[in-house]
């Protein structure tokens, strides 16, 4: 309940944000429509441990694989909720495990902002002979990116969030500024069972919109950054330098009223433990998702545009 009310506030507080300055042939914006997406989602954050002596691989794998999600966009602004529930096939061996996200993503102007929230119990170690279950194992992440989108005619909105339409093909470069905070606990009791984790990075990204008989789209897109990891734990403090993927696509179907598509993304943050082992940080998604754009009552346009007026953001 706190999380839900928390997301709610973070709505009322940021919904009269305004939108970026799109060029009108090439994006429709939906400035007064309220917006409701439900999808069917596959995310995780997985953690990969590679030995270059012999090239073994460890993978510590969550276990919920699959959950429901529901987002609400308003301008600017859009909420997602998601959690896992026993009813889906791939999470009835789950007992006792939890996945639990919170995404927060806002626009002003051509600057976008993502916040995420990613609390995961229950794992599995794996390598080429065994799988364990760790079913205790905890992991917290914290975090976002902060990107600036330099072409008016493309519009991101259209590939992830679905409160804008690209009605014309297009492409920008868009710098990232990426920072994660990382909390790994084994609840094992041993001296070294907890880490905390921090990732920095930055770099260039570009991707493209391809509209296809007006109403279909196909996006891709990559983001290749460079920064430092600095890892604690009860003894160490460690530090080296980071090199993050960020991959993006999309398909999808788009209508004033009515939306539908497939939209997958996957970030590797990767780091040198030590001079023969690579460790992989890897947030996943994937997600099927329909939509419908609503009306919006006029007291939240009314509010909308008195604070676009006074902060000059029309």
């Amino acid at each position: 309940m706190g999380v839900k009310c928390f997301g709610t506030v973070l709505l009322l507080l940021f919904c009269c944000a305004g939108n970026s300055q799109s060029d009108p042939d090439y994006i429709r914006a939906f400035p007064e429509k309220f917006t409701v997406r439900l999808g069917l989602q596959s995310t995780f954050n997985s953690f990969a441990f590679t030995d270059t002596a012999d090239n073994s691989v460890l993978e510590i794998v969550p276990n919920d694989k699959t959950y429901l999600g529901a987002s609400f966009l308003f301008r600017s602004v859009e909420i997602d909720l998601g959690f896992a529930p026993n009813f889906l096939a791939e999470n009835k061996d789950n007992e006792g495990s939890r996945l639990f996200t919170l995404n927060f993503r806002m626009f002003l102007g051509k600057w976008m902002q993502t916040l995420d929230f990613y609390n995961q119990k229950g794992f599995f170690l794996t390598d080429r002979n065994n799988t364990i279950p760790l079913p205790e194992m905890t992991s917290l992440k914290i975090g976002g990116t902060t990107g600036y989108i330099l072409n008016d005619k493309f519009s991101f909105r259209a590939i992830g969030f679905q409160n804008e339409w690209q009605k014309k093909s297009a492409g920008s470069f868009i710098p990232r500024f990426t920072f994660y905070y990382t909390k790994l606990d084994l609840h094992d009791e041993t001296p070294e069972s907890s880490t905390n984790s921090y990732d920095i990075a930055i770099g260039p990204g570009y991707y493209y919109n391809w509209v296809i008989k007006k109403h279909f789209i196909f996006s891709l897109g990559a983001t290749l950054g460079y920064g430092i990891n600095i890892t604690r734990s009860d003894f160490t403090t460690t530090s080296t330098s980071l090199t993050q993927l960020l991959f993006r696509n999309a398909i999808g179907y788009n209508s004033e009223r009515f939306f539908i598509g497939v939209n997958t993304s996957a970030q590797i943050l990767q780091y040198k433990t030590d001079p023969t082992n690579i460790q992989d940080d890897i947030i996943f998604f994937g997600e099927l998702y329909l939509g419908y754009r609503f009306n919006a009552p006029k007291s939240w346009i009314d509010k909308a545009d008195k604070f676009n007026r006074k902060f000059g953001l029309d």
